[in-house]
């Protein structure tokens, strides 16, 4: 293609995590539903979900991860910033902009909210990809920020979460190399969706499980068909994990149809080091599968020079499948110690205060309302006014 540079990498350059305040245990949670514990904790693989403040919500989760970013590398080589959310603040203005804003970055920037329910993360990154390779001076700030929220008393609500994964992409990238080959799925389908006067989504969850598995294989069936690696070359494989145990149904599916016993023992050597995060945080939507990345990027043997496969799924349905090759010397790059702190220093909160915190609801009449420090993030919702949210700056994040 002319003007492309097709031998030049991409990938991600930079890596990091954001999530909430507050976390709720599951076995509090089943004792509200009246449930075996175990329900939520072995038959979805949770044991704890982040709960954000009541002043923290994606702005300033994508903003603290962003942070840690910027602080290590020149803001201005840095043209756009693309947020990826399903569980926007806005139906106009892209929640990038708040970011951009927070930030600090050059007004010589373009800010884009992308939307497709959890698959939104991996669109944005395969934009940004496409943009650095157009021209591999500037680098782009991916954003994957997202809070799943489920009606009260519902199955639904065992796996909620709430996190922010920000990524550097850029040319020559430090941490992994964007592989070229993607296996791409669409489907119009109703398995889970959440209409503009809702403010929880629509769930088919049996559906959903199966649009899943079928959408996994499909994408796959299509990067094979591309020429893409064979299974047995991936080091390891990141899913989205709408709940842990959801990954171990995929990988098994994309077992199977190679004829390979899905063994537990299998499963464990694939997958479990993706699924330390997701058990602590719960879902967080946009941020899902690039939070497995990290848990296996935190937890993994060093692993230079291997491919990581990456299936990405959002609900409606559209599914990716690729592969990530990870640079040597990456682990100097990663930030394992911050990342687990943001997630052990949550403060564990009861049922009673998590309701609490549920129940607590923005003015949509215009009227002004100042919000109480809640959270202790980097950054904070401080107020809303004439129907305008105002943020804040809070207090160094330590990277």
């Amino acid at each position: 293609m002319e003007g492309i540079d097709v031998a030049l990498t991409v990938g991600i350059h930079d890596i990091a995590l954001a999530t909430g305040h507050y976390a709720l245990s599951l076995e509090d949670l089943a004792e509200r539903h009246g449930v075996d514990p175990g329900k939520y904790t072995v038959g979805l693989g949770q044991t704890t979900q982040t709960v954000p403040a009541t002043d923290e919500d994606i702005v300033t989760m994508a903003a603290a991860a962003a942070k840690q970013i910027i602080a290590e590398h020149d803001a201005g080589d840095i043209r756009t910033v693309l947020l990826a959310t399903e569980t926007g603040i806005d139906q106009s203005k892209a929640a990038a902009v708040y970011v951009q804003d927070l930030l600090g970055l050059s007004s010589s920037t373009r800010a884009v909210e992308l939307k497709q329910a959890c698959y939104g993360g991996t669109s944005a990154l395969q934009f940004a990809a496409g943009l650095v390779h157009r021209d591999p001076e500037q680098r782009v700030l991916v954003l994957a920020s997202d809070i799943a929220t489920y009606d009260v008393d519902s199955a639904g609500e065992a796996t909620q979460g709430a996190a922010a994964v920000a990524m550097l992409v850029s040319a020559d990238p430090a941490v992994a190399v964007l592989e070229p080959t993607s296996g791409l799925y669409t489907a119009n389908v109703q398995d889970f969706w959440r209409p503009n006067y809702r403010s929880t989504p629509m769930v088919d969850g049996k559906l959903s499980v199966s649009l899943y598995l079928e959408a996994a294989e499909q994408a796959w069936k299509d990067y094979e068909a591309r020429g893409g690696r064979a299974i047995e070359d991936f080091a390891a494989f990141c899913y989205h994990q709408p709940f842990t145990k959801m990954a171990y149904k995929a990988h098994a599916r994309l077992l199977e149809i190679h004829g390979i016993d899905a063994q537990m023992a299998r499963l464990d050597a694939d997958l479990a080091h993706t699924t330390s995060y997701n058990r602590l945080i719960g879902n967080s939507y946009t941020a899902s599968l690039y939070v497995a990345l990290l848990s296996l990027l935190d937890h993994a043997e060093d692993l230079s020079g291997r491919s990581v496969g990456m299936l990405s799924y959002g609900s409606g349905c559209v599914a990716e499948f690729f592969g990530l090759s990870m640079v040597p010397g990456y682990r100097q790059r990663l930030r394992t110690s911050s990342n687990q702190d943001a997630i052990a220093r949550r403060e564990s909160i009861s049922y009673e205060r998590y309701r609490a915190i549920r129940d607590f609801e923005l003015p949509e009449d215009g009227s002004s309302t100042v919000l109480e420090v809640d959270g202790a993030g980097g950054f904070r919702l401080r107020a809303v006014t004439e129907h305008s949210r105002m943020y804040e700056a809070c207090h160094p994040i330590q990277a």
